[in-house]
């Protein structure tokens, strides 16, 4: 059987998904061919040639740009059995079902897609809250089919950039934020990739000239005691190459022990869905931190010398124009200008199907109809003048990308202030490290 994985785009980094898609394939026998739509183009003989066809869909621009290609496949090869797989495939069953698609499989796709391939038996989507989440065995993720690490997103240290490769130690999470895809799908599960299973995939793309790794898990702290093995093995085996982590502010301060350990093993950053400052918005969202715990962590890691980025949904059903000024304010005071990637002051709450937002009546009368063209429940502000700044200031960093933060951020907040009717603000300028100080990865979109 000849089968074809194709991505059409995974933040810039290479796509996990086919990798590890291709470890699984692979050790039956099967004959794989991964495409990467955000890098290659549509490869007509490979589509023509395979048996079965899958997408992976770990998130929802991928998951919107997969509608044409779905149509494009189908012309293509009528004949070939079509699948898609990831995170986002779940939550899209019915478009994805209407445009061809027969199996859907959700974030643990190795042992299905395998089974799909050897003896054509179907993988059926369960959304409903509770479904079993399968335990699959991890091979290690197989990548010579895909573009070199070269050509994608890099680590920019200063004027110096590094090539970064992407691995996960852990699936899932432990916790149930309202907004949080993850949890449509996982519903407070996880499930740990053995440590040595990580350590080889980490080895390959290091072999394949990899300085700085990524780990992608939804929260490396979910467990802290296997992300501590993890750590060690890394730091035994690849000294001098350097790696980053999303952490939750919650743990950040459950585990704040742990920092050290991070920035003695080559932690570059950590990320953290800090996503609110206000705690009437934390609470809806059941982030599980408040203000002040946020701003303490920024203390815990700043002590530990390890570099936090937080991210944010800066805009939500409950943003105000004078909240939306106070997180700017609060970003300045807190030193975190040069830590914060512009786009993260224009990104909107997305409601996608499966979304626990939806559990609120309030998100209900806001956003009551799902639309198939967004993928999402749209939702209108109370007060326009909120969809209005959002508009603005996702122009302004559209028009921007790559430009100064500091530059960038002060005009954002400029017309926040004029649009809320506020008196300018003034700066603290309280830069903590010089922007050439702070390390992050040249792609700074998110969802």
């Amino acid at each position: 059987m000849r089968v074809l994985l194709i991505s059409t785009y995974d933040m810039g980094r290479q796509p996990f998904g086919l990798a590890s898609a291709a470890g699984a394939l692979g050790e039956q026998g099967v004959q794989v061919t991964c495409l990467d739509l955000a890098k290659q183009r549509l490869d007509e003989e490979a589509v023509r040639t395979s048996s079965l066809i899958a997408f992976f869909l770990p998130m929802h621009t991928a998951t919107r740009l997969s509608g044409p290609v779905i149509d494009r496949v189908r012309l293509l090869n009528p004949s070939a059995r079509l699948c898609a797989y990831g995170l986002y495939a779940p939550l899209n069953a019915g478009m994805l079902r209407e445009r061809g698609i027969t199996d859907i499989i959700g974030g643990e796709f190795e042992d299905a897609l395998a089974d799909l391939a050897a003896a054509g038996t179907p993988a059926r989507a369960d959304t409903s809250p509770g479904a079993p989440v399968p335990r699959v065995r991890f091979r290690t993720p197989v990548r010579d089919m895909l573009p070199p690490l070269t050509e994608y997103a890099t680590l920019q240290v200063g004027e110096q950039r590094r090539t970064a490769g992407y691995t996960e130690a852990s699936r899932g999470c432990k916790h149930r934020c309202r907004h949080c895809p993850v949890v449509p799908v996982y519903n407070g599960r996880f499930r740990v990739v053995p440590p040595a299973q990580v350590i080889s995939d980490v080895r390959a793309q290091v072999a394949a000239g990899a300085q700085h790794v990524t780990f992608g898990d939804p929260d490396f702290f979910n467990g802290p005691r296997h992300a501590t093995d993890v750590l060690r093995a890394f730091a035994a085996e690849f000294p001098g190459v350097t790696y980053d982590v999303t952490i939750k502010v919650e743990h950040l301060l459950r585990h704040a022990d742990l920092l050290p350990p991070l920035r003695d093993t080559g932690c570059l950053f950590v990320t953290s869905a800090v996503e609110s400052i206000d705690d009437e918005v934390l609470a809806r969202l059941e982030k599980g931190h408040t203000r002040a715990d946020f701003e303490r962590a920024v203390a815990l890691c700043r002590a530990a010398g390890v570099s936090l980025r937080p991210t944010f949904v800066a805009f939500t059903p409950w943003t105000t124009l004078e909240g939306y000024c106070e997180l700017l304010r609060v970003i300045d005071h807190l030193g975190l200008v040069e830590h914060v990637a512009p786009i993260q002051l224009a990104i909107r709450l997305l409601i996608t199907n499966g979304s626990r937002l939806l559990e609120l009546e309030e998100v209900r009368s806001l956003a009551p109809a799902y639309s198939p063209a967004s993928l999402t429940y749209p939702w209108r502000h109370p007060d326009p003048e909120v969809d209005c700044l959002q508009r603005h200031v996702e122009a302004l960093v559209g028009r921007r990308i790559g430009g100064d933060r500091r530059a960038i951020f002060r005009q954002i907040s400029q017309d926040a202030h004029a649009a809320a009717r506020l008196a300018a603000p003034r700066f603290s300028d309280a830069v903590v490290l010089p922007r050439a100080a702070i390390p992050y990865l040249n792609e700074p979109w998110y969802c």
